[in-house]
């Protein structure tokens, strides 16, 4: 029957293969089985072991496995319907046309393996590369940073980060160092792509 509801947070993991059609809009949606529920509006999309693009979901649909179509597996980067469920299999094992599955559509609103930008974040927002570090480098950083980067990553903004952390807003200048060091740091290991100026 299904295997239950399942939150999607900050993070969408897609396989290494559909990295290149999601960057070209060919994939604009992923089918999960069971039934799962955005926490969020925007996600960080994860593939080949790095985040990809940042995501706004566009609309959210439940329906059987009978119920899927070709235009829902062209939707997910696939050629037919046949193609579609014979990948659900491969990843979920048995299904029965009854069980319920997911279908998440998206937009990119930002690719991650381009960045360009004359701003000082790569055009990134902090609180985004709070999300990607704490997700790919938590152990490397230290208390303190942590601290900055988990408040960041709740969606809080550099001034509240600094009134919360050390009592006054006119220490930004501490968050916004630590959220530098962490984007120079996710670009040195190779999590992100050279920030191109221009």
């Amino acid at each position: 029957m299904g295997r239950g509801r399942i939150f999607l947070r900050r993070h969408l993991m897609v396989r290494g293969e559909f990295v290149k059609p999601l960057l070209e809009g060919v994939k604009k949606a992923t089918i999960r089985l069971g039934i799962v529920v955005p926490k969020y509006d925007e996600v960080i999309v994860h593939g080949g072991g790095r985040p990809i693009a940042k995501a706004k979901i566009t609309e959210v649909v439940y329906k059987k496995v009978s119920e899927l179509t070709d235009s829902d597996a062209v939707l997910d980067g696939f050629s037919s319907r046949e193609e579609l469920i014979e990948a659900l299999k491969k990843v979920y094992g048995r299904m029965s046309s009854d069980d319920i599955v997911t279908i998440i559509k998206f937009e990119v609103i930002q690719r991650l393996d381009e960045v360009k930008s004359d701003d000082v974040y790569c055009g990134l927002n902090p609180s985004d590369i709070a999300r990607i570090y704490l997700r790919y480098l938590r152990e490397s950083v230290g208390d303190e940073e942590r601290k900055v980067l988990e408040l960041l990553s709740r969606g809080l903004s550099i001034r509240e980060a600094a009134k919360r952390l050390y009592g006054s807003p006119e220490k930004r200048f501490r968050v916004r160092r630590a959220v530098r060091k962490a984007l120079k740091e996710l670009i040195s290991r190779g999590v992100l792509s050279e920030c191109r100026r221009g």
